[in-house]
Order: C-alpha cells, then structure tokens, then sequence
C-alpha cells in the first residue's frame, strides 16, 4: 500500500480555479449556415435560370424548410453566445427568409401578385445590401458571397416586377454564383481550421495586418 506524501497531493481548489479561467471554446457555426444557405441557394437558382421546370420546385422546399431554414436558424443562434452580431442576423435572417418563402410557395403562392413578390425580393434585396457593406472589414469571400446576393435579389425582383424572363434567369445564373461562393466560405472554414492554417484563401488581409501589427509590438 502506498502512502501519498502530503506534500504531492493535488490542489483541487487550484485545479478547480485554472479551469474556470480558461476561455470557453465556442464551435463555429458560420460552415452549416453557409453550406445550408449555399445548396438551397444552388437548388433554387438552378429552376430560375430555366435548366429545370418548376415541377423540381418541391424538393427545393423540403431543403428551404429542413436544411437552408432550420440548420441556418440553428447557426444563427449558435453565433449569439459568440456575441456574433452580423453572423446571429445573417444567419437568422436569411433562415426565416427560406422558411417564408417555403410557406409562400405552399400556401400563397397564386393568391399574390406578382408586382407584390417582387417587392418581397426588392426589400431582401435592401436587408442584403446593408448587410454587404458590414462586410468590408471581413473576408473577401464572404464580401463577394454578399455582393452577388443583393445583385440576385433585384434582378429577380425587377424580373417580377417587368414579366422579364430574362432578367429572372440572370438572378438564376447570379444566384448560381452566390451558391458557389457561399460552398467555397464554408469549405475554406471547415479545411482551414482542420489543418490549422489556410488552404484556401478567403482573402482575410485584416487579419494578415493584425498578425504583423502583433509581430511588431513584439519584436
């Protein structure tokens, strides 16, 4: 039987304290709310641009309510206790849009005029641009991500408002864009903090600015 000296026994007060002051490690959202805004984003875009018939409509809906609604919902909480500002709203807000435009197409969709819906776009169109400029002083991707987003909101709007088909399939084919880089921000999020570095760039040149600002300081 072994004696434990007084002296090696652990402090559990101390230990209890130096695991209190650890930072909390927060998962990172922003890769499922971009990858569940990104598909249903792809999915939809694909019946605006005319390469598939309405008819493919229904599945766009199952991911609008399940994946690009719920799972976005589910980021944008998530960003809260980060104290995440622009994910929460970004994430939240465009979650609550594809649930509304789920229940529109189920419920609505021949009980409103077309000049209405496209108010509807035009009025996403304005959240997304306001939301474009919070965006300078982040990544590039995620400033183009919004970029292509309003531009999609108007020409689908103004696709609604003048009958166009041809501006609805360029808010189609803006759209399929938008979707791209929003799989690519979420790629890039996911391999990057796997590895620990950057595999794909996301063009964060504040970040590489606060790096050398710190390098100086201490130097």
């Amino acid at each position: 039987m072994i004696e434990r000296q007084p002296g090696n026994e652990p402090d559990i007060k101390e230990t209890a304290m130096s695991t209190a002051n650890e930072p909390r490690k927060y998962p990172n959202p922003a890769p499922l709310g971009l990858a569940g805004f990104a598909l249903t984003t792809w999915l939809l875009s694909m019946i605006n641009a005319g390469w598939f018939p309405g008819d493919a409509l229904n599945l766009v809906l199952a991911c609008a309510l399940a994946y690009g609604g719920t799972a976005q919902l589910i980021a944008g909480v998530m960003e809260l206790p980060r104290g995440n500002t622009f994910g929460a709203t970004a994430f939240i807000s465009y979650g609550a849009f594809w649930w509304s435009f789920a229940l529109f197409v189920i419920f609505l969709h021949d009980k409103v005029p077309a000049a209405f819906v496209g108010w509807y776009l035009f009025l996403w169109g304005v959240f997304t641009f306001y939301m474009w400029l919070g965006t300078f002083r982040s990544p590039k991707a995620l400033q183009a991500i919004f970029l292509a987003l309003w531009i999609t909101f108007f020409l689908l709007a103004a696709g609604d408002w003048s009958g166009s088909a041809m501006l609805r399939a360029a808010g189609g084919y803006v759209g399929l864009v938008t979707a791209a880089l929003a799989f690519y921000l979420s790629a890039a999020e996911i391999v990057n903090e796997a590895y620990g570095r950057e595999v794909f760039p996301v063009g964060q040149r504040r970040l590489v600015v606060q790096s050398r600002v710190a390098a100086d300081a201490a130097a």
